[in-house]
C-alpha cells in the first residue's frame, strides 16, 4: 500500500545527528531500502520534518521504516495511506 510517511525530528537529537554526520547516513539508508517515489524535507510545527511516499507491501514493514527514526532522531513518525490520481479515479468508480 502507498503511504505517506511523517518524520518529525527531536530538535536536539537532530542536531546531534547532523554535527557527527548520523543523519546523512541515515537518510542514505532509507532511500536505498524503501525507495520512495518522493522524498521531501521541510519544517513542520518548528522541527525538521521529512515526508516519504513510499510503498509499504504489509503493516509489518512498518517497525522496520520506523524504528531507525525513533532510536536515532528522537522522532515521531505518522503514515497515512496515499493515493496518486489514479488510485483516486478507481475508487471513485466504485462508488455507486
Amino acid at each position: 500500500m502507498r503511504v505517506m510517511a511523517k518524520v518529525s525530528m527531536d530538535v536536539e537529537r537532530a542536531n546531534d545527528a547532523i554535527r557527527s554526520g548520523a543523519i546523512g547516513k541515515l537518510m542514505q539508508r532509507t532511500m536505498e531500502r524503501w525507495r520512495p517515489e518522493a522524498a521531501y524535507f521541510t519544517t513542520f510545527d518548528g522541527r525538521r520534518t521529512a515526508f516519504f511516499v513510499l510503498d509499504l507491501p504489509d503493516t509489518s514493514d512498518m517497525p522496520p521504516f520506523a524504528e531507525p527514526f525513533f532510536m536515532e532522531l528522537g522522532a515521531e513518525v505518522q503514515f497515512s495511506p496515499a493515493m496518486n490520481p489514479d488510485d483516486l479515479q478507481k475508487g471513485l468508480s466504485k462508488l455507486d
